[in-house]
């Protein structure tokens, strides 16, 4: 078997064996979809490696490359994302062989670590490999006035977007007061918003933009109930916060979510309960001192938004 980095006129071959393994239902595999993951991100190409066997795809093994920041140290990060063994040659250590494979060369490369959110299923794989578990996400979840609660499925589709190009100034100032704060964040630009929000084929995200304020955010459907998800909220200092519930009570009549959901409580937060609700954050050093590993296994030490940590 050989392990070497996959090229883009494999794409085809590559989808389908994720087809084979994982089905239809996880994602739409198609190659738009692929290139919006691990071509078009505007961090850099992904990392594919491809596991072959007698001139055929059997395993692949995706790290998606993020950006984190801390002061003004960048640190180049993978997020480990696709991957997927073919039913033929499941069972024979393809997974990790992929993955150590995938380390080693980023290791050589100079990256810093991996970071991913893994399910129950994946993660004793990945704590085998090294990585460490952090914690669960912390979310902030804040209930909706009941007079605005719709449970009817004919209600505004959440699939109309529209974009406008962000306020510049929002975007530095944004990131100025991150570098500031001196915590792990992942530095926001106009062309980043535009590729996670706007061009994402695979979730249809309501994009509020304004001066002063940026919201991007998707309705999540439970059994019962309805979520207003808030992936993305950057707002300037002197921005008005009741203009935030104002805008967060307009997005929660016109869905008629049951609760809205982000990252941490703010001081428009009003009524609501904050707890570690989200996927468990794992992480793996590649290229990090031990300062910088051990304040980076600790969960408050990240300044992260849930468009950072969301699968996609």
């Amino acid at each position: 078997m050989e392990i070497r980095e996959a090229s883009e006129k494999e794409i085809p071959e590559i989808l389908d064996v994720l087809r084979a393994s994982l089905g239809e239902v996880s994602s739409h595999k198609t190659e738009s979809v692929w290139r919006f993951k691990h071509i078009d991100n505007p961090f850099g190409k992904s990392l594919v490696l491809l596991a072959i066997s007698e001139d055929r795809i059997i395993g692949v093994r995706a790290f998606m490359r993020w950006k984190w920041q801390i002061g003004n140290n960048v640190y180049s990060a993978f997020r480990a994302v696709d991957t997927a063994t073919h039913p033929d040659f499941q069972g024979k250590g393809i997974f990790k062989k992929l993955t150590l494979k995938a380390l080693d060369i980023a290791e050589k490369n100079g990256d810093h670590f991996v970071f991913n959110t893994p399910n129950s299923f994946s993660k004793p794989g990945y704590l085998k490999m090294g990585w460490k578990e952090i914690s669960k996400l912390k979310i902030y979840i804040k209930p909706v006035n009941p007079i605005h609660w719709k449970f009817s499925e004919n209600i505004q589709s959440s699939t109309e977007v529209k974009f406008k190009d962000v306020d510049s100034q929002l975007i530095e100032d944004y990131n100025t007061t991150l570098v500031n704060r001196n915590e792990l964040f992942t530095p926001k630009s106009l062309g980043y918003l535009k590729w996670r929000y706007h061009n994402n084929p695979l979730q249809s995200y309501k994009i509020l933009s304004k001066e002063g304020f940026f919201m991007a955010g998707y309705v999540k459907k439970h059994k019962n109930l309805r979520e207003f998800r808030v992936s993305e909220l950057i707002f300037s200092a002197n921005f008005d916060l009741k203009n935030i519930k104002k805008e967060l009570n307009y997005i929660a009549q016109l869905y008629g979510v049951q609760f809205i959901s982000y990252k941490t409580p703010e001081k428009f937060s009003g009524i609501g309960i904050s707890g570690n609700f989200g996927p468990i954050l794992t992480f793996k050093k590649i290229n990090l001192d031990k300062n910088d590993e051990d304040k980076f296994t600790e969960l408050k030490n990240w300044q992260y938004s849930l468009g950072d940590m969301e699968l996609f």
